[in-house]
Formats: C-alpha cells, sequence, structure tokens
C-alpha cells in the first residue's frame, strides 16, 4: 500500500466565540481569537490519499484528478471566506481548526473514494506554522 499527499493552501477569516457566553467569558476562554472585526489564517491543507499502484499507469490517482478534487470540493468553498458566515459546511459549528479538519475529511471522502481502489487516509491542516489537527476519519 501507497500513501500519497497533496498540499493545497487557502487564506480564511473566522472568529472563535460563542453566542451564549458574554463578551468577558468569550475573550478570558478564546483570547484574541475572539474578535469581533474577525481575524485570519493562511492555512496550508494536506490531503492524503491511500491504496495500491495500478500498474498501467504507475499511479495510485492521477494528482491532476486529487488537485481538481480538492478545489471544488473545499478550496472554492473556504478560499478568502469567512468561515463562521459564508462556509455552509461549516454552519452551526464552532470555527475552530479541529472541527473545520474533520468537516474538510468528510467533504473530501465520498469523491476522492470514487475512484477505484483509492481511499482517504487523512486530511492535515495547518492553522499558523505552529499549530496544525490531523484527523483520519472515524
Amino acid at each position: 500500500m501507497i500513501h500519497i499527499t497533496r498540499k493545497e493552501h487557502f487564506n480564511a477569516a473566522h472568529r472563535m466565540y460563542r453566542e451564549e457566553w458574554s463578551a468577558e467569558k468569550n475573550n478570558e476562554v478564546f483570547g484574541k481569537c475572539a474578535n469581533p472585526n474577525w481575524h485570519g489564517h493562511n492555512y496550508n491543507l494536506f490531503v492524503t490519499v491511500k491504496g495500491e499502484v495500478t500498474h498501467a499507469t504507475g499511479y495510485l490517482i492521477d494528482l491532476k484528478e486529487l488537485k481538481t478534487i480538492i478545489n471544488d470540493y473545499v478550496i472554492e468553498k473556504l478560499d478568502h471566506k469567512n468561515i463562521n458566515k459564508d462556509v455552509e459546511f461549516m454552519a452551526g459549528k464552532m470555527a475552530s481548526t479541529e472541527l473545520l479538519c474533520i468537516e474538510i475529511f468528510k467533504q473530501l471522502k465520498a469523491p476522492i473514494e470514487a475512484y477505484e481502489g483509492v481511499f482517504l487516509h487523512s486530511v492535515k491542516l495547518y492553522e499558523t506554522e505552529n499549530n496544525s489537527a490531523e484527523y483520519f476519519g472515524g
């Protein structure tokens, strides 16, 4: 079995807050991330697929196809958007990197696994150079 990883990039804004909490409580829990005027990140997304190499092509999946799937199902929906307000698959969810990573996995699983013998292994999302989340499904 081989694992192939594709890296993509998007920029998006979000705010960490709970409407039912006071401004003071949000600031206490989320700090600067609770800024009512939002803040943004330059996200790096790593999508890893796994399976067996096809002998006819020498590929697991054509990386142009993987790039198209990631772009159509994730990047176009997130890039230069407000995650809290503009991203349908994040509606009603906290815009944390952890939950965003899980929801991106859910967006990609079916279109990637429509390719015979190709399985989505993991999604890793870097919010900053030092902070990331990785999800393996489940």
